[in-house]
């Protein structure tokens, strides 16, 4: 595959030595994913730090060989996760990502089991349902609104036939800032980090799309209510509906 250099910007946007990274040109198949796993890479390298401006979208775009679509996506599942940030007027930044130190332990406990699902899994559904609960409680109108518009993108780019994994990943995140509770949102980001790509094939399963947008409604629907009992219920179900799902990918074939 053919590479393209990028410039990046330090701090309020200084051009800054590592001016030739390298990015390689995607491939046609889950460009977003790959874009984001990319951008990783960098990081985990070191070649990105904290304080790194991204090119602009359209920059990095062409650069990577995929549509601007692509790269908004890969950049909100890096948001999701914590890894970027995004300032209007001033573009996409690394985060300072020196608060992990705080789960690392848990994190490599949890790297060890990444072919355990199913405890991943069920570790989901001890920790959300009781986040949905309290988010019904905490909620700000601010972030109702905010599940609102992910939904409405989810719903769009589910017609269209698209991936809506970062949609997916924004709701859940999106409802444990609300939780209020920093430590647990750390952990979620962790959780669904290493379910990535359990997710992403099973969101490739004829009706998984649908499944976990019909999911999301119920889970808003509480919240707006204000429930606590219904948006547990909610949760709980939504994530039995959907291990049913993730974990058929590793029964052995007839």
């Amino acid at each position: 595959m053919k590479n393209s250099a990028a410039s990046f910007g330090k701090g309020a946007g200084a051009v800054t030595d590592r001016a030739a990274v390298q990015f390689k040109t995607i491939r046609k198949a889950r460009r977003y994913h790959q874009v984001a796993e990319q951008i990783q890479q960098l990081i985990a390298q070191g070649i990105l730090k904290t304080g790194d401006h991204l090119p602009a979208e359209r920059e990095l775009a062409s650069q990577l060989g995929v549509s601007r679509s692509s790269v908004r996506d890969a950049i909100r599942t890096l948001e999701v996760t914590g890894i970027l940030e995004s300032h209007h007027g001033r573009g996409t930044v690394i985060r300072d990502l020196s608060t992990d130190s705080l789960v690392v332990p848990l994190a490599n406990a949890l790297v060890r089991k990444r072919g355990m699902v199913a405890e991943l899994l069920d570790v989901r559904r001890m920790i959300e349902p009781a986040l949905a609960a309290r988010a019904a409680l905490r909620a700000s109108d601010e972030q109702i609104a905010q599940l609102e518009e992910i939904l409405r993108r989810q719903r769009a780019k589910m017609r269209r036939g698209e991936e809506t994994m970062a949609e997916d990943s924004e709701f859940h995140r999106t409802i444990a800032l609300a939780a209020k509770n920093s430590v647990v949102l750390r952990v979620l980001d962790i959780l669904m980090d290493l379910l990535r790509e359990s997710r992403s094939q099973s969101l490739q399963v004829k009706g998984r799309r649908e499944r976990s947008y019909a999911g999301h409604v119920r889970v808003l629907n509480a919240i707006k209510r204000r429930d606590p009992a219904a948006a547990d219920r909610a949760a709980r179900q939504h994530l039995t509906e959907i291990q049913g799902v993730v974990m058929r990918q590793f029964r052995p074939e007839a």
